[in-house]
């Protein structure tokens, strides 16, 4: 998702794990950490339940560790446990906590001189208790979980990818990884089963003899399999098994009919009715294949990067300064619009929306992520901006909560212990103070994070990022 630069990817690495090694305590202590002998306790409050997609009053939520005990409803009461540590949830609303499916812990940091250790404080701020990679360098990306692993307190959990399986040489060379010959792929997988790796990325040089079998090697060991489509094709990719497409791109540039020149004609004036399109579009239905449409990051840094509304947007000053110094080096330096094409790009981004929701209507599982931190495209708090995207395009709050939630836990293989707020998940949710259901934008009242029982204030979570 941008510019090729020269890498330096044994800078990077040695500084990430560097930081993520000597880095000292976190300067911000959690009120509360429920344990095994005193439980933590909402009480009396309105919970989402994010497989029904409604709200449930009257709920009481036990934690004991970092696990849910207990959730309680008006025909089944509980009892509270003595001496448990309680917050009223009257007047609150309780939601899972959000997971951002599309991330990226290492790539751009020696660009930005800014560190995987340094922004993850700002999804838990923000809500995001989880996060999916989808590339980046092993063994830095595996410093940066195993920092987010000590530190709960002010981190999301995180789950780690493959990098990006590319054609040789890679697209991206900081990041990619050259994977061209078939043969060596079940190799490939074993490293990256002993990494412990939850993701497979096929990037977008990778031909469709290579695409295939890594599907079919990841599947063999339990991975699931996504792509950033170019060579392969998305009729290919979802009739080989992928489990997942990463961008709209994905399945827009494979939904033109023949003739359709995207640098010719304005792939705004795309009509989604065209048979090509239609057709995909049921067969991703078809094959369950899921799709992470990432909307915010083509709208606030490729095609509406100059427009102030999005490039200083209140949330932008709350990453640390150096990357807010890169990313607008790179807006004037690599990514300069004409305004005379400014309503062109506005169709493109409606276009978008337009597609995300029709894949949606159509049953295709439709993901929420980021591709955060992409320039202008603030860690945590973009997971807001993806939401009201997806509101603005049709779907309703409910809709879009649970694919943030469930949905979301379902492409990393978590459904059984993230994205609902019931008995024996992980304790991460989010205390609200005003209704997400009635207005997307309420996500971002937060009144408390609670990651793995573990009490967060967000105010108090954003001191431990370098903002000066």
């Amino acid at each position: 998702m941008r510019p090729d630069f020269l890498p330096r990817i044994r800078l990077t690495i040695a500084l990430v794990l560097l930081v993520a090694i000597a880095q000292p305590a976190s300067r911000y202590s959690p009120q509360l950490h429920a344990d095994e002998r005193t439980a933590l306790v909402i009480k009396d409050t309105t919970l989402f339940d994010s497989t029904s997609a409604s709200m449930l009053p009257e709920r009481t939520i036990v934690i004991v560790g970092d696990t849910i005990r207990a959730v309680s409803s008006p025909q089944e009461p509980i009892a509270i446990p003595r001496d448990a540590h309680t917050i009223d949830g009257s007047g609150k609303f309780v939601i899972p906590g959000l997971i951002d499916a599309h991330v990226h812990l290492v790539h751009l940091a020696h660009f930005m001189h800014v560190t995987g250790d340094e922004f993850l404080p700002m999804f838990l701020a923000a809500g995001v208790t989880s996060v999916r990679s989808t590339g980046d360098p092993i063994v830095a990306q595996v410093g940066v979980q195993h920092y987010a692993d000590k530190h709960p307190q002010i981190c999301p959990r995180v789950f780690t990818c493959s990098p990006l399986l590319d054609r040789n040489p890679p697209i991206h060379r900081d990041t990619g990884y050259a994977l061209t010959d078939p043969a060596k792929v079940p190799a490939f997988v074993n490293d990256m089963v002993r990494w412990k790796v939850t993701s497979l990325k096929i990037y977008a040089g990778t031909p469709r003899n290579v695409g295939q079998q890594i599907i079919t090697y990841g599947h063999k060991h339990g991975l699931k399999v996504t792509a950033h489509l170019g060579a392969y094709s998305a009729q290919d990719a979802a009739a080989d098994g992928i489990d997942c497409l990463e961008h709209i791109e994905s399945v827009f540039d494979f939904s033109m009919p023949s003739g359709f020149d995207r640098a010719r004609v304005n792939g705004g004036n795309l009509d989604l009715e065209n048979p090509r399109c239609q057709a995909l579009i049921e067969l991703l239905a078809q094959q369950k294949v899921a799709v992470d449409p990432t909307l915010v990051v083509f709208r606030n840094m490729l095609y509406l990067n100059d427009e102030q509304r999005y490039s200083e947007h209140p949330d932008v000053a709350l990453c640390p300064a150096r990357m807010r110094e890169y990313w607008n080096h790179y807006s004037a330096t690599y990514r300069r619009q004409d305004p005379k094409t400014l309503p062109q790009r506005r169709r493109l981004i409606a276009k978008y929306q337009e597609l995300a929701l029709a894949l949606h209507r159509a049953d295709v599982t439709v993901l929420v992520g980021t591709d955060a931190p992409e320039p202008f495209v603030p860690p945590g708090y973009s997971m807001h901006q993806e939401l009201e995207m997806l509101v603005e395009a049709g779907m309703t709050p409910a809709e879009a909560l649970r694919a943030a939630t469930a949905d979301n836990a379902r492409i990393l293989g978590q459904e059984q212990k993230l994205g609902r707020v019931a008995a024996g998940h992980q304790a991460d949710l989010v205390v609200l103070s005003a209704d997400p259901t009635k207005a997307i934008q309420n996500t971002r009242k937060i009144d408390t994070v609670i990651r793995g029982g573990i009490v967060c204030r967000p105010a108090e979570v954003l001191n431990a990022v370098p903002r000066e």
